[in-house]
């Protein structure tokens, strides 16, 4: 993945990246996706999981946070 790409799913929220992760198992269950370009569209939804997965942590870990003083 190009650093544009990294930095591009950084920046994208957890419903972008859930998005962008059930329209990839669509295509994959409609059979719109060419055999030999399977591996490709299964690592993509791989990293498309990992965001989702990263994004539910830091919300996870700011919810049990005790909140700060100001």
């Amino acid at each position: 993945m190009s650093a544009k790409n990294q930095k591009m799913k950084k920046e994208i929220t957890y419903h972008e990246a859930f998005q962008k992760l059930e329209d990839l198992i669509e295509q994959l269950e409609s059979d719109k996706i060419p055999l030999d370009q399977l591996p490709d569209k299964v690592k993509e939804g791989h990293e498309w999981l990992a965001i989702c997965e990263n994004r539910l942590r830091g919300i996870e870990k700011e919810t049990k946070s005790p909140p700060t003083a100001k």
